[in-house]
This record gives structure tokens, sequence and C-alpha cells, in this order.
């Protein structure tokens, strides 16, 4: 027996139960602290949250703790919140109370604090959302420009999907490159071809990285990451996958900047390099190679999975329900026909496939756990109190599933977004990429990709799948920050 190895471990072990200790007390203190599953030391609630369930676990705790409680991921506390009525309290009526950003320690160590979407520092979040709002929509983000970048990349899309012959096969190369590709010429300023490698190297990275994270081993290094950094495992790759994502993106940085035209901003880089410039005397400035890097690749990320997994996800919802398809291609010919391109101005005259569109995202819950918001202050939630700096997930499925909201949340049914009169109907509860100040800042473009991708697809084919309908498996593949479908082939059959 080694005693002073014995009397090291034990003192490690006593330490961290003290410090555990220490750091717990304020919120067992705090009067009115949401209820919870009792922690163990060092490992939280690891035995309530299944790894790679994370969302049934969650839903499963509110049916015996109520819309409002709390977890912990190893040492630290979580409060999650569930139900449309206290999420929207957190993203509307009370946003400014939670607009910090919540802990992700998959990806924390890696962007340190910066870019837009993890920082936790307030102040630069605001500034550099506001930069990125701005020069975005510059580059078309709701605007003409983008629709006609989106109805040539869809034609080019057509013109692939065509080359496959009627051959069963996975969608998610074809499709991914043409989302991919709108992401690129807004932040780059060009067009890839679909055999090209880099663009095939980015979009696996970064469906990769994705993956992992959202898998056990991801959730495992979110809720212990002390541990995990020395357990060996698919998590350590994320690291390594984003390393890779980054030295592309200052390679295309370093690209720009040899070619940059301070007068003709060609896309978000050259106007972040601009505005780089004119603040470098500013040792303050939040525009520096560090948040133009983060802020890229981020953007980068939002933009190719968000409308990627949710048109791989439609696809095969499409084959799940022949019916649903049926009704979509009647509308298409109605409305547009099969010679004109898709605008979207007619989305105003497709309530149905409007509505289909809408179903698809509140069905599949890209992001059913919501992204970790942060108490800017002591607030009260439900009744209940919550100390400043603790980190708050609003639970999305609790939300797109929310029975006094959706006529039919457990099932695919278009009728949650259409009226007796067959009219489309918005719905305030619909919320697939959060709400308020800090949800996704290219939402406007979402919705456009989304139409007429979705739309230009279905006018030119039918679908068929190699299995019976009854045979498709709709339950992700994946589920944690983000859903991810299962794999599958289809045949796009010419109309």
């Amino acid at each position: 027996m080694d005693l002073p190895q014995d009397f090291a471990l034990l003192l490690v072990i006593c330490a961290s139960c003290l410090f555990l200790y220490l750091r717990l007390k304020r919120f067992w203190t705090c009067q009115n602290f949401p209820p919870g599953p009792t922690p163990l030391p060092l490992l939280g609630n690891i035995l309530e949250i299944k790894l790679g369930g994370m969302v049934n676990s969650v839903m499963k705790l509110r049916e015996k703790y109520g819309d409002v409680f709390v977890i912990y991921l190893g040492s630290r506390p979580i409060v999650i919140v569930t139900g449309y009525k206290l999420v929207k309290e957190i993203y509307l009526d009370s946003g400014d109370d939670f607009i910090n950003r919540g802990i992700i320690p998959c990806w924390q160590p890696f962007y340190k604090d910066h870019g837009l979407v993890f920082t936790r520092n307030v102040e630069r979040w605001r500034e550099l959302r506001r930069f990125s709002m701005s020069i975005l929509r510059d580059f078309g983000f709701g605007k003409r420009s983008a629709e006609e970048r989106i109805q040539e990349e869809a034609s080019w899309l057509v013109e692939e999907l065509k080359k496959t012959q009627e051959s069963f096969f996975d969608p998610w190369h074809c499709v991914s490159k043409a989302i991919g590709n709108i992401i690129f010429s807004i932040m780059f300023g060009n067009h890839h071809e679909y055999e090209d490698k880099d663009m095939d190297n980015v979009l696996s990275y970064i469906n990769e990285t994705f993956l992992i994270i959202c898998s056990s081993w991801g959730q495992m290094y979110d809720t212990l990451p002390w541990l995990m950094r020395y357990i060996p495992g698919r998590h350590h790759k994320i690291k390594h996958l984003l390393k890779k994502l980054s030295h592309f993106v200052e390679t295309r940085v370093q690209i720009n900047l040899k070619t940059l035209d301070p007068n003709n901003p060609r896309d978000y880089v050259d106007a972040f390099l601009i505005k780089l410039d004119k603040e470098k005397a500013n040792p303050d400035s939040e525009f520096n190679m560090k948040n133009l890097l983060a802020c890229t690749l981020q953007i980068f990320f939002a933009g190719v999975d968000t409308v990627n997994t949710t048109l791989i996800y439609s696809l095969l919802i499409l084959l799940k329900y022949p019916d649903v398809l049926a009704k979509v291609h009647d509308e298409i010919d109605h409305v547009i026909g099969r010679l004109r391109s898709p605008t979207v101005q007619d989305r105003n005259n497709m309530p149905y496939t409007e509505a289909v569109i809408h179903e698809m995202q509140r069905f599949t819950e890209l992001a059913p756990l919501g992204f970790p918001r942060a108490t800017t202050k002591e607030v009260k939630i439900n009744g209940y109190t919550l100390p400043k700096d603790i980190d708050v997930f609003p639970i999305l499925t609790s939300v797109l599933n929310d029975p006094s909201c959706f006529k039919y949340p457990k099932e695919f049914n278009p009728e949650n977004f259409l009226n007796e009169k067959g009219q489309f109907q918005k719905n305030n509860a619909f919320m697939p990429l959060a709400a308020g100040k800090r949800n996704c800042i290219g939402e406007p473009l979402v919705r456009m990709e989304l139409f007429l991708f979705f739309v230009t697809i279905l006018q030119n084919f039918n679908l068929k799948s190699p299995v019976p309908r009854e045979e498709l498996d709709l339950t992700p593949n994946v589920s944690g920050l983000l859903n991810f479908p299962k794999p599958y082939k289809v045949a796009f059959i010419p109309r």
C-alpha cells in the first residue's frame, strides 16, 4: 500500500468536495431556489441524465419537478425552464435579464469567449451582433440579391440531382454543398464547384463536429469537463476539427486581405477587415483578428447546418407522408407551374406549402434543448429566485410540443399552421431558432433558403424510398443541442 499516494488522493477528494460545497452553498441558501434531484458530489445528476438522451431525461424530470427545476451537470447547476409561457418570458418578456450566454464546455475552450455566438461578454456580443447584422443585411440577408443567389444555387442543385439518374443515395452531400455555397458567397464572396475538395472537407468537418457534440461523448464532456479532459474518446476530436476549420477560415481571410479594396467590400470578411483597420489604434476594440475568425466560423456553422439539417429531415418526412408531398406538388403546379423559378413572393399564395415548412421545423426540433442563457442579475421566474450568473436552459422542445399552443403537438400535421379556411396561420410558439434579441442572426436567410430550396426540389422531382414508408424512422439519430435525422436513401424522380 502506497500511503503517500493514497493520502494525496484523499486530499484531492476532500478539497474537491469542499470546493463543491462552497460553490453550491449560495444556491442552496438562495431563498425560493427551484427544486430538483439531489446531486452527487462532483458528478451532479449523472444518474438522472441519460447520456445521448438528455432531451428525454429533462422532459421526464419535468413531470416530477414542474416547469422550472434545477439539475447539476457535474458541479454546475443548470436551471431548466419549460413550456411556452415561461420560455417566452426568458426570450422576450424579461430578455435583458437572461441576455448572457450560458457555458457550453464543448465550445468554450476553443473560442475562449470570442465571437458573437458563444461570448459571455454582453457588450462584446452587442457590438459584434450590431455590426454583423448590418453587414449581412448589406450583403443580402432578406434582400433581393440573396433571393437571386439562392434561386441560382437551387437550379444548380436540380442539375446535380438529375445526374443521379433516379438511383437511391444519401442526399446529404448534394444538399449540403448547395447550402454551403450560399454562406460561402456571403462570407467569402465566391462560389465553389460541387466537386471542390475544400468545400467537401469544410462541410464534413462541420457535420462531424456537431455529431460528436450532440453524441453521448459530447454530452459527457459538457457534464464533466474536468474529468473528460483526461479520458480518451471521440470528444477530443472536437478541438481537432475546430482547428482545421479555423485554419481554413484564416487562410480565406488572408486571401481577402491581399486583394482588399477598402472602398469596395465584397463580402462579410472584407467589411470586418475594413472595420478592423479603422479601429487598429484602439486597444479595446472588439474588431480584432480573433473576433473576426471566431465570428466568421460561428456564422458559417449556423448558416450551413441549420438549413441543411432541416432540409434533409424534411425530405425524409415527405417520404413518410406521401399524401403531404402530393398536396405540395399540387400547390406548386397551381401557383408556380413547372417552368419558372419559385420566388419568395410565392409564399403568400402557397398556404399549404408554407404550413408544411413550418410544421417540419416544429416537428424536427432542430435545437431541442435551446442554447443556454445566463442571468445578468438576480431574477424571479415562476415564483422562484435565480441568482446572478446562473445558467438557464430554455427547453425549445417543450415549446414546440406545447399542447396549449398546437392542435397536434405530438404528430407531424400541417394543420398546426392552418386555420379552418385552409389559410396559413402564424403561431407565437413557433420559435425553432429561439426568439428575442439573442436569436439566430441569419433567421431571415434561413426562411428564404428553406422555402426556395424546398419548393425548387419538389417542383422538379418526386421522391422515392428504397424501403416501405412504414419502415422509415423519424426519430433523431442523435439528439442533444441539435437533432440529426437517421441516415436514409432517396431517389429523385424527374416530374
